[in-house]
């Protein structure tokens, strides 16, 4: 298993985040993670990179059993992209600094860089699109562009998990088309990383999300094949709304029904 969570809980304070929660991600599979704001995904994410604790239950992460790990090493096999991670870096830092800097899982970069890793970081970064942007700071760079160097530093480690957590957000819609075309890419290589998706825009469930685990108020309302999931029936019941589905091209678009 990629991950194994079996029945964990969460509380802050008097509140339950999560609540009884258990999901198996297996090697070769590609999940989207569905919820909308507050639904505890954020907290999920977290736990699966080790910087919170279960209240109760047990994670497993990579093959390896939180309490009996390096949760330090662990990380390093893990690719995050994220807007959170975003607020962390340094904005005085050049594109090129950013990408190296995934390869220890570091906020700036501290050790002595190698050549090899040198030249994996510009590969990675004209494999991506953002080969113009080496020389350019981070504060300077568009949102979509900084999303290109993150996925860049997500996987200048090779990592066996890439978890991509609301990577749209603030994008126009030719760029966010741009960036799912190249998260495609990626699912498509010969030997590709588990991928997370996280969202809670349909639209941007792609093909190659073929499992969808949908999280409502900390706990999982369905965990399946994201074919079965996605109904009008099923999503009007996930949302509390009346909702209208249809499917183009492997993609899914929502609607509200008037009333």
């Amino acid at each position: 298993m990629v991950i194994d969570i079996k029945d964990i809980s969460w509380e802050r304070g008097d509140e339950n985040i999560l609540q009884g929660l258990s999901w198996q991600v297996k090697r070769g599979e590609h999940w989207c993670l569905l919820g909308l704001n507050g639904s505890g995904k954020t907290t999920l994410l977290n736990m699966i990179n080790g910087y919170i604790w279960p209240t109760s239950g047990r994670v497993s992460v990579l093959g390896h059993a939180f309490g009996e790990y390096d949760l330090r090493e662990l990380r390093k096999r893990i690719g995050w992209v994220s807007t959170s991670l975003q607020q962390k870096l340094y904005g005085s830092d050049e594109a090129l600094q950013i990408v190296l800097s995934g390869k220890h899982a570091t906020i700036g970069v501290y050790d002595e860089v190698k050549n090899d890793d040198l030249d994996r970081a510009k590969t990675l970064m004209q494999t991506l699109g953002c080969e113009k942007l080496i020389s350019r700071t981070y504060q300077t760079l568009s949102q979509g562009e900084r999303q290109r160097v993150l996925i860049a530093r997500a996987l200048m480690n090779e990592p066996e998990l890439l978890i991509l957590d609301e990577p749209c957000t603030g994008l126009d819609i030719f760029a966010r088309e741009q960036l799912l075309g190249m998260i495609n890419s990626i699912a498509a290589e010969a030997e590709p990383p588990t991928l997370i998706y996280v969202t809670h825009h349909v639209e941007e469930i792609l093909p190659c999300f073929q499992h969808s685990l949908l999280i409502k108020r900390g706990t999982v309302f369905a965990a399946d094949r994201t074919e079965k999931l996605m109904t009008a029936e099923g999503m009007s019941q996930f949302f509390d709304v009346p909702i209208r589905i249809e499917r183009t091209d492997g993609r899914y678009w929502l609607s509200v029904k008037s009333t």
